[in-house]
């Protein structure tokens, strides 16, 4: 499929097109394994601090843009800033991931406090202005089963037991939460959009923990309803959904979420994924991050065998996961002089 030419090759992929090379970027690209973001985040003081200082989330958006000359930026903040709007405390530990104050729960807000967000709105609005013009910017947003579930614990645990207890118990009042969930997410990615980005990414980074009854009740019937509401206030928006750990629940999930591509983890069959996945629909991923901390040869190979499977269709070259901080910075350099060369 042609596509129209927008001049950034990650938005002529969402449209259907093939590009050889394909268009790359990375989850997480900006993060600790660059030395610049770590001088930046003690600058800043704390994690939220970086998030809601425009002018420091702006900076922490373009450096790994500025060193890699990715395809895309990625607007640097936290799926955790919707409960933050809703009225739930969070904080983040060092080296210790985030804590949020269950207790709130009964007490969230009946809509989200785009006042609280409003920095994080300014910050696109200054990426745009510096960001080059083929270069797409990325918004993004927690899908609400994965917010819900730190939401419930109060912390990321391993299985998201808490979550998935409290579903099972009382679907009536965790369905309640996925609603106000689904709504914020609507408001929120509407505005990122109505700030300047061009497309955005949905991160179901704990969908892989449902089994699939509960796959379709909590993982795609919210994405689809967030894509539907997304696109009723911006009609044609570029979504990606990213639902990690789909497995054999990604062709319900592609034919029913009504995502613009899908991102794939690295656990996934590509052959599988290729095969119901429609041809026209772009996929994203799926370099394994380990692979990419590890280098040499087998880094060489990963990055030959995601190529070879994904050629011909729109692909866009990406991690299956978020980029691991003790990656050296020369892996991703080699990996990304073998994507340019295919």
């Amino acid at each position: 499929m042609n596509a129209p030419s927008s001049g950034k090759k990650l938005l002529e992929v969402l449209a259907g097109a093939s590009q050889v090379p394909p268009p790359a970027w990375l989850m997480r690209q900006a993060g600790r394994y660059l030395p610049e973001y770590r001088a930046l985040r003690e600058r800043a003081g704390s994690f939220l601090d970086l998030c809601f200082t425009p002018t420091l989330a702006a900076e922490a958006t373009l450096q790994p843009v500025r060193r890699f000359r990715f395809d895309a930026a990625i607007l640097f903040s936290d799926i955790l800033v919707v409960p933050l709007a809703l009225g739930q405390p969070v904080t983040f530990e060092a080296g210790d991931g985030p804590r949020l104050d269950v207790d709130a729960l009964n007490h969230l807000g009946e809509g989200i406090d785009h006042g609280r967000l409003g920095p994080i709105y300014e910050a696109i609005g200054r990426v745009k202005t510096v960001l080059a013009p083929d270069t797409a910017l990325i918004g993004f947003c927690g899908a609400p089963w994965t917010v819900a579930t730190y939401m419930v614990a109060g912390r990321g645990t391993p299985d998201q037991a808490p979550a998935r207890t409290f579903a099972y118990g009382d679907p009536r009042t965790f369905g309640r939460l996925i609603d106000r969930l689904v709504t914020a997410s609507v408001e929120y990615l509407v505005r990122q959009f109505q700030a300047g980005v061009d497309a955005v990414q949905i991160f179901d980074t704990w969908a892989g923990t449902l089994p699939p009854e509960e796959f379709r009740r909590w993982c795609i019937e919210p994405v689809a309803r967030v894509v539907k509401g997304v696109r009723a206030a911006v009609p044609g928006a570029a979504i990606i959904g990213f639902p990690r750990g789909a497995g054999t629940c990604l062709p319900a999930y592609v034919a029913q979420a009504g995502v613009t591509a899908v991102g794939l983890d690295w656990m996934i069959d590509r052959g599988f994924a290729c095969a119901h996945v429609p041809p026209a629909m772009a996929i994203q991923g799926n370099l394994d991050p380990l692979v990419l901390r590890a280098g040499g040869a087998a880094l060489d190979a990963a990055t030959d065998a995601v190529l070879a499977a994904f050629c011909g269709r729109p692909f866009i070259f990406n991690l299956g996961h978020g980029i691991l901080p003790d990656t050296p910075i020369a892996h991703v350099e080699r990996m990304l002089a073998r994507v340019r060369r295919a």
